[in-house]
């Protein structure tokens, strides 16, 4: 490690595959889709998710869940099994020096169904007043600070399906900037805890309508993909400036070497189909990283099984690479998470470097003859790489990337 470098020390997930990294790198590298029918969206056009089995819950449960939205219950625990990984104890930290950076993609809505119906009914009295701090997005940093006294700078962002990269990003500078020595950062978002969420998004013709078979519904880059299926998830990586990891003797897992940003100043919801904006970013991280083309091994895809997402993405890595290394896209398995899921792929991406494996794409059965990648399907694939890049795409025109290098 360099002085420059962010050491990634430790990592906590919950995903649609259970809690831990092992039980998601598991599920991934057998490429097994996590969707099934949803309760919550019984009776809706789209009634289908990929969840999450259970929620850890940290020492004192019921004091937070009863006052939070599920978004920051999963986001709560997924910082909880990240410290625990990295062998940190809260108690003898500097706390004024560990921040925390949380991406999540828009507000919950979880509750304000039923808040709104009180009024519509004449008992404005009657809603809750939790009902708005429970679901802003920034209560889960905040009540991760509360659950682990990290008193540094708490942030929380949003870049839409972006939020849980542009988080990484946010947290690398934080610690370049010296004003850190530890950050937490991630993403969390349960998008299908909202049924308003879900028939929104499907309104906008963006979820896969296989609902005869959900777990065959997400297919990245698959030719007949038809739209994206809704996840829920966290992950949260505590990453370090090297002297203070160093200093600990930290086990470092990787480094996150580079971070890119931009927007494609294009359409509200549609990305850039020259994917010029896609292109800016992942260029932008590897200037970060001191990187070239030739460096990166692999390419943790977005691939979020949307027509124009997909082909927009493979538009852009040939732009960039000309002839791209092996891509992967993990939402074939855990489904779209929204503002977790480009922290929870980021995790997956220090896991490939690892393993020296990259896990298959669920669902891909026949390539969309449109787009010229080597897409990894049917198996893992036992690959050499010292870099990753890491892909988030989100509406807005958000684009963000980054790079993780191997320890």
């Amino acid at each position: 490690m360099s002085t420059g470098d962010v050491a990634v020390t430790g990592m906590g997930l919950l995903t649609p595959a259970g809690a831990g990294h092992e039980a998601a790198w598991d599920v991934l590298c057998r490429g097994v889709s996590t969707a099934r029918p949803d309760p919550v969206l019984e009776g809706l056009p789209v009634d289908f998710s990929c969840r999450v089995p259970h929620v850890g819950t940290d020492g004192d449960p019921r004091r937070v869940a009863w006052r939070t939205d599920r978004f920051t219950h999963l986001a709560v625990a997924a910082a909880r099994l990240a410290v625990t990984d990295a062998d940190l104890n809260p108690d003898g930290w500097d706390a004024c020096r560990v921040g925390v950076v949380i991406g999540v993609g828009s507000a919950s809505m979880e509750g304000w169904g039923a808040g709104f119906a009180k009024i519509a009914a004449g008992r404005p009295r009657a809603v809750s007043p939790l009902l708005l701090p429970r679901s802003i997005p920034n209560m889960a940093a905040g009540e991760i600070a509360m659950a682990l006294g990290a008193r540094g700078p708490n942030l929380a962002v949003s870049t839409a399906c972006a939020s849980g990269t542009t988080a990484l990003g946010v947290a690398k500078d934080l610690l370049a900037a010296g004003r850190c020595d530890i950050v937490l950062a991630g993403g969390a978002e349960s998008p299908p805890e909202a049924a308003v969420t879900a028939v929104c998004f499907s309104q906008m013709s963006t979820l896969s309508l296989r609902r005869d078979e959900p777990a065959r519904a997400s297919r990245p880059f698959d030719a007949d993909r038809d739209g994206f299926v809704l996840g829920e998830g966290a992950a949260v990586l505590v990453l370090e400036r090297s002297e203070h990891a160093r200093a600990r003797g930290a086990r470092c897992r990787a480094l996150l070497a580079g971070f890119g940003a931009s927007a494609d100043a294009h359409h509200p919801t549609s990305p850039d189909p020259e994917g010029a904006g896609a292109v800016l970013a992942m260029r932008s991280a590897l200037a970060d990283a001191g990187l070239e083309l030739p460096d990166i091994g692999h390419v943790n895809a977005h691939g979020s099984s949307t027509q124009s997402n997909d082909l927009a993405e493979a538009t852009a890595l040939r732009r960039l690479f000309g002839d791209p290394p092996p891509v992967t896209a993990n939402k074939g398995v855990f489904g779209h998470a929204i503002g977790g899921a480009g922290a929870i792929e980021a995790a997956c991406s220090i896991l490939s470097l690892e393993a020296q494996l990259i896990p298959p794409t669920a669902n891909l059965e026949r390539l969309d003859p449109r787009i010229d990648l080597d897409v990894v399907s049917n198996k893992p694939r036992q690959h050499r790489m010292d870099a990753v890049l890491s892909n988030s795409f989100g509406f807005g025109g958000h684009n963000a990337a980054v790079v993780f290098v191997r320890s």
